[in-house]
Parts: C-alpha cells; sequence; structure tokens
C-alpha cells in the first residue's frame, strides 16, 4: 500500500466532485518515455480507488496497468493506451500530464521538477510555461 506522507493532492477541475492524489514516491520516468504512478481517487462519501498508471506525453495517451484490490494489486489484461481528455471534469489524466509530467508533448525527465510542478500551492493543471515569464515559446 502507499503511506499517506507520499500521496499529495492535486488540482483537476473545478467541475469534479471527486478528490485526487498522486504517490510521490511511485512516479518513475521511463527510459520508453511513459511516466508511471500510482494515484488515489476519492469519491464524496469517502470510498477510495487506487490505480496504477502511465502517460505517454508524446502521443498525449494514459494507460491503465491495473487496480488496488483488497490490498493487492489485479493487472489490468484489457489495458490498452487511450487518448487524454482534457475537457471533462474528471481529467486527472490531462491535470497530470499538462502540470507535471509533460512539458508540453515531451516527458519531463527531471523528478525534482515533476515534485516541484506538484506543489499543492500552485499547481494549476495546466501547461506548464517553457520559462520563467509564463510566456509559451
Amino acid at each position: 500500500m502507499h503511506p499517506q506522507a507520499s500521496l499529495v493532492p492535486f488540482y483537476v477541475s473545478q467541475r469534479t466532485i471527486f478528490k485526487f492524489a498522486v504517490d510521490t514516491n511511485s512516479i518513475q520516468i521511463g527510459a520508453d518515455s511513459v511516466t508511471r504512478y500510482i494515484v488515489v481517487i476519492t469519491n464524496p462519501s469517502g470510498g477510495q480507488q487506487t490505480q496504477y498508471e502511465g502517460i505517454c506525453c508524446d502521443s498525449f495517451q494514459w494507460r491503465l496497468y491495473g487496480t488496488l484490490e483488497n490490498n493487492s494489486w489485479k493487472e489490468n489484461p484489457l489495458s490498452s493506451w487511450r487518448a487524454i481528455q482534457s475537457d471533462i471534469a474528471n481529467r486527472y489524466q490531462a491535470a497530470l500530464a499538462q502540470g507535471a509530467f509533460c512539458n508540453f508533448n515531451n516527458q519531463e525527465k527531471s523528478i525534482r521538477a515533476i515534485l516541484q510542478s506538484l506543489n499543492p500551492k500552485e499547481f494549476n493543471g495546466g501547461t506548464k510555461p517553457t520559462n520563467s515569464f509564463g510566456e509559451m515559446n
């Protein structure tokens, strides 16, 4: 399971009724251009779902590798790459991709930069600017 200390809540959208957190200890920046992570989704009644996923910045897609059920991981055998939706209420993959895991369509290679981007005081799930003036080159 994941220790609570490494769970960082992140902003997804004004329209969502769910809460989202990423286990920062689980973030892996893969040499295959996929960033893998564990996300915890909490519904309004407090129920939680924990998922192991990957995001590919190059193609702006995500994949569900498995879910935590009764304290053990269950692989998703039907897992396939799916387009990241950025215009839906529960757009958490888009928030993670645009706000932390990707620099536009390139994978962020620095775990330190990802952790800084996930800072709850600054994270807005939007596209990361390419320079300190917030301008997109």
